[in-house]
């Protein structure tokens, strides 16, 4: 595998993060080492790029760092001596600087703090202390940007190089609106501003994206690597006012490497803890917001989404063991019900949330109920107030979507949700581009209504006043959305709110009325024909494919601009988080036998783990191609991937009746 198509992460579960190439090349702009989040987990901002590191030897200055500047040219050549990178327990570098001589750079985040600590260490080619006093002098220097994360930064005469060294380190403030950037060190810093123009992302460029950056380094850091370990904790400081002269803090060399030891120690101790690489990556998205918490659905351009939050919640948390945060996290959004509904995004800055949802607060129903079952299960007890709090908003939800609220979202007289206005996407199918939906499914959606009853079933558990409209619904959804001649279901009727007109296009959405939900649907005969037809037609070993071949307008490959590959999102395009519904369906379609679960184990799970070292190191990516050999696309650290993957692991794990789908009688 290419190690420029190999990431990693490191989240420092604010909403900030570290990231970059197995290769140490920077490909995307989203690839920093100081990356924080001012109003967690908004408002993020890009402090410190990336950084210039060469050791001088007796051979001459030897680089340990490769870019990429226009219009192609790599330098300098420092991949060329990577031996060996890990992204266990953190990212590590082994490079060769010649003699039997190995530096190995090392870069953590600790978790809840906004700082990257990062080490340089000389060994030998088999691991030990180098022999003998050869000289070796490492030079670092940051390269700085200070814009918003999304954005492109170029050179700029407003950027203010000025630095405040004393005795271990060193501040700067590139932009009085940013925080200030802080540098703990046990090396030597020279003040030497210089611009490096011209780099550029080849991933951004492939997206159809500009792709092409200055950065400032205000000058270099050198330490004597022969005589120990070279440190550096870069942090930013939010709490600084521009004109403020704080005092220096009591920093010496010693006080560095104490607290870079500190870090190392307390991160490897916490990230043993883990059970599986898995329930470590799904740590990365669970992060603050407000005094709750919430889900990133995904890095590095995703903030906290509604839909993806309830649906990666029930993998990351519930099967995760985290049912504490679980809890946090829902009651978090209780409070943020607005007419029946629940914001699909918190947008980065101060601008209001976004509504334009179907399904999210549906999710949230669902994801409330199965934490408060989670519990019980537990032997855990939930305070009266909360579960007042969690049952309010879902009653408010079911309240809001019967009376009617925004975007024609509506229980109709079918006892049915019809959702959708022109211009608008509602469903998870939600790629829109300038003015054009390329799925728009306005009318009644089948994973909708799956959700709906599923809705409304789980409420009639605490309040009859639901059973009633589910029952009706329930035989609705069976007389319009099943196909005997098809053997399979409908992805959308009475489309465009015209009664009797239906869309019988093959996706995957109709899965969940089978799977993926606490409730099924259909069963015997026609769930098994269905199940037959999905597996048939959409699936690969990363999941199921957003459509199926041979439908008008299927996409074999996300790639392109930004149109084509929002023409192709959900197109054809694989998504591993559905994943989840299909597996579901299988085992539900299949004997409860452990011979059964090893086999789906087999088939289906495997080769998304085998996923986990392909594409973001640990994690598993948000899409990949429709066709062979199904690329990875989009964000390679996914919230909703992980979740799935880490609830099937945990379904295919065990016997417990409480994972398993029902089935409506």
């Amino acid at each position: 595998m290419d190690r420029r198509s190999l990431e990693w992460l490191e989240a420092d579960g604010l909403g900030g993060f570290a990231m970059g190439t197995a290769a140490g090349l920077r490909t995307r702009r989203y690839h920093a080492i100081l990356q924080v989040a001012t109003t967690p987990p908004t408002g993020r901002v890009t402090l410190v790029n990336g950084l210039e590191v060469w050791a001088d030897t007796d051979h001459g200055a030897i680089a340990l760092c490769t870019n990429t500047y226009a219009p192609e040219v790599v330098h300098p050549d420092g991949e060329a001596r990577l031996q060996h990178f890990d992204a266990e327990p953190w990212p590590t570098w082994r490079y060769s600087v010649g003699d039997d001589r190995i530096v190995v750079a090392e870069l953590l985040v600790p978790r809840g703090e906004r700082r990257v600590a990062l080490r340089w260490t000389l060994e030998t080619a088999s691991g030990g202390r180098p022999r003998g006093t050869a000289a070796i002098r490492l030079r670092v220097r940051p390269l700085m940007s200070g814009r918003d994360m999304h954005a492109l930064h170029h050179e700029s005469a407003a950027f203010r190089f000025e630095a405040e060294p004393a005795v271990g380190v060193v501040r700067w403030r590139p932009y009085e609106s940013l925080p200030e950037i802080l540098a703990l060190t046990n090396g030597t810093y020279r003040h030497a501003p210089e611009w490096y123009r011209t780099f550029v992302y080849l991933e951004e460029r492939a997206r159809g994206l500009d792709h092409v950056e200055d950065l400032a380094s205000p000058g270099e850091f050198s330490f004597d690597l022969a005589g120990g370990a070279a440190v550096m904790v870069l942090e930013a400081q939010l709490d600084v006012q521009p004109d403020a002269q704080p005092e220096a803090p009591a920093t010496t060399a010693a006080t560095a490497e104490a607290l870079v030891a500190r870090l190392r120690a307390s991160e490897r101790r916490r990230r043993r803890g883990f059970a599986t690489r898995l329930h470590r990556a799904a740590d990365a998205y669970l992060v603050q917001r407000g005094a709750g918490r919430t889900v990133i659905a995904g890095y590095p351009w995703f903030t906290d989404w509604g839909r993806d939050t309830f649906i990666a919640l029930r993998g990351l948390c519930l099967a995760g063991g985290r049912l504490d945060d679980a809890g946090r996290i829902l009651d978090e959004w209780a409070g943020e019900v607005s007419e029946g509904m629940l914001p699909n995004r918190f947008v980065e800055g101060a601008e209001a949330p976004e509504f334009n949802s179907v399904d999210a607060s549906l999710w949230y129903v669902v994801a409330a109920h199965e934490w408060l079952l989670a519990m019980r299960a537990s032997s855990r007890r939930v305070p009266r107030a909360q579960r007042e709090r969690l049952l309010g908003a879902a009653t408010a939800i079911l309240d809001g979507y019967a009376r009617g609220t925004r975007f024609g979202i509506r229980l109709d007289d079918d006892g049915l949700i019809a959702a959708g206005i022109s211009g608008v996407q509602l469903t998870w199918m939600d790629a829109k581009v300038g003015d054009w939906v390329v799925t728009p499914r306005i009318g009644k959606p089948v994973e909708i209504q799956a959700l709906w009853l599923n809705a409304l079933r789980l409420a009639g558990e605490h309040s009859k006043r639901w059973s009633e409209r589910f029952e009706h619904g329930l035989a609705s959804f069976r007389e319009q959305f099943w196909s005997e001649s098809r053997g399979h279901l409908a992805d959308v009727v009475d489309v465009d709110h015209q009664a009797g007109r239906v869309d019988w296009t093959f996706r995957p959405n109709q899965l969940f009325a089978i799977g993926g939900l606490p409730y099924a649907l259909i069963d015997g005969d026609r769930a098994q024909r269905l199940l037959h037809a999905c597996e048939e037609r959409l699936w690969t070993p990363l999941g199921p494919r957003s459509l199926a071949p041979g439908e008008p307008g299927y996409a074999p490959r996300y790639e392109g601009g930004v149109l084509e590959r929002d023409a192709a999102y959900h197109q054809g395009t694989v998504w591993p988080w559905l994943t989840g519904a299909f597996v579901d369906a299988w085992l539900r379609l299949h004997p409860d036998t452990d011979q059964a679960r090893a086999q789906a184990r087999e088939r289906f799970l495997v080769p998304l783990l085998q996923h986990l070292d392909a594409a973001g190191l640990g994690h598993v990516s948000e899409i990949a191609d429709a066709e062979t050999p199904h690329r990875p696309r989009g964000c390679p650290f996914q919230a909703w991937s992980v979740g799935e993957v880490l609830r099937l692991q945990a379904r295919l794990a065990s016997a417990d009746n409480t994972l398993v789908p029902r089935r409506v009688r």
